[in-house]
């Protein structure tokens, strides 16, 4: 359904080092760093469902968070979820809402961890069994 997913960042390097430690949990690499024609950095993070875009806004306005948007990342496993959680915690992420663990009954359920990342953007990973 999605291309890409776009957030800002006021510390591009801050969140290179955050999201280059979180998102190998995930099996997603490094991120690439591009600068655009108007010299704003950018880092692309290349999934097999897409790209997460991390830039400096290029309207120049310091960037801020969606109250009320969530980026949440598909994860294999409960054990996923719990990694994602605690790698991003150990890099500057703060944890919140309830403690990682099912929504729902165990197995048939949701199994979910949310952090927000050191910009403030609210993430959460989420295992579903099929």
């Amino acid at each position: 359904m999605f291309n890409h997913i776009t957030i800002g960042s006021n510390d591009i390097d801050a969140a290179e080092q955050f999201y280059n430690a979180v998102l190998p949990v995930l099996g997603v690499g490094a991120g690439r760093r591009n600068q655009n024609a108007q010299g704003h950095m950018r880092l692309f993070y290349s999934g097999n469902d897409g790209l997460l875009l991390i830039t400096q806004p290029i309207n120049d306005e310091p960037a801020t968070v969606a109250n009320g948007g969530t980026i949440a990342f598909k994860c294999a496993s409960p054990e996923q979820v719990q990694e994602f959680h605690d790698t991003a915690v150990r890099h500057g992420a703060t944890s919140i809402e309830d403690a990682p663990g099912w929504r729902g009954p165990e197995g048939t359920g949701i199994y979910l961890a949310y952090v927000r990342d050191p910009d403030g953007h609210k993430l959460c990973a989420v295992y579903r069994p099929q």
